[in-house]
């Protein structure tokens, strides 16, 4: 494979085999006594690998995709953000100033927001942002003397260069079973083939062209979003979300041959200020191509 030689986004990250295993890391690391996760968050970050380690609480966000209330986090104690949309860069300041070395962000849907001094800050990279089978890079201020083993990813590409031949949809069940084969594994670090792929990426004109199918879509779509976030200072989206008052809409997309990811259907059943049960489950876009926008 004769890749550009260029450099990571993150070449001083801590470079392991998945998002939910750089939380790992820093449960290992800095033991915590207990973690606060939203309940608005993806599962993965919950499963039973994690969830023996450390004791988990949960706390709501309000419509501003913001922390509900007063959270106390106690010392000894940690609490993890999701900067949702990537449009939640300026609260993560305050947190970090409110929360210190107790505060965890979670950049998985803002690959492109550079971490904070200090604060640990971890990424997710498989199929989400760029064509790799997994990893994710970490940032903590507390390292550990251990061997990871080595990841490899060359029996993991299937679905990636399966829907450069074809279509995504072909490989959509290659790609669901490739989901499942990450959950509850050991810590490892980052395959070299997922590392060349990311040393060979123009990020500048992905992160452009990413914004700029972000707001185009906006500019469709806003009048009928309820999501109502600040948009105005996004850093390379992962996609666009949007969140509408209408019947069966995610199958109609479908239909159309449009795949949209739904987000929070697991949280339909929680009480709190951002109640999801009101909603239809909220439809996302992904902004990556406008090709399938009418």
């Amino acid at each position: 494979m004769e890749l550009r030689k260029g450099i990571e986004y993150y070449p001083d990250a801590i470079k392991l085999n998945s998002a939910r295993n750089c939380l790992k890391y820093i449960l290992l690391a800095q033991k915590p006594t207990k973690i606060y996760m939203p309940y608005y968050m993806d599962k993965s970050m919950t499963e039973d690998s994690l969830r023996e380690m450390v004791e988990y609480g949960f706390y709501n966000i309000d419509e501003k995709f913001e922390i509900a209330g007063d959270l106390v986090v106690k010392e000894g104690e940690k609490v993890v953000y999701n900067n949702s949309y990537s449009s939640k860069n300026k609260y993560i300041e305050k947190l970090a100033k409110k929360y210190g070395d107790k505060l965890i962000v979670d950049n998985t849907h803002s690959f492109f927001s550079k971490p904070l001094p200090g604060i640990d800050t971890l990424y997710s990279l498989g199929s989400k942002y760029f064509g790799v089978p997994g990893g994710g890079y970490l940032f903590t201020t507390k390292t550990i003397d251990t061997e990871f083993e080595q990841d490899y990813s060359h029996a993991k590409m299937g679905h990636i260069l399966g829907r450069t031949d074809k279509t995504a949809s072909d490989f959509f069940g290659e790609f669901q079973e490739s989901k499942k084969r990450r959950n509850n594994q050991p810590i490892r670090h980052m395959s070299q083939i997922t590392r060349s792929i990311l040393a060979s990426i123009d990020y500048e004109t992905a992160k452009t062209v990413r914004e700029r199918n972000f707001y185009y879509l906006h500019g469709f779509l806003g009048r009928w979003n309820e999501i109502k976030l600040d948009f105005s200072s996004l850093e390379g989206p992962m996609f666009y979300p949007l969140l509408v008052k209408k019947d069966n809409l995610h199958q109609t997309l479908l239909s159309t041959r449009f795949m949209c990811p739904r987000f929070g259907r697991r949280c339909l059943t929680q009480v709190g200020p951002m109640n999801l049960r009101k909603w239809y489950p909220p439809t996302c876009s992904h902004c990556r191509s406008i090709s399938a926008i009418p």
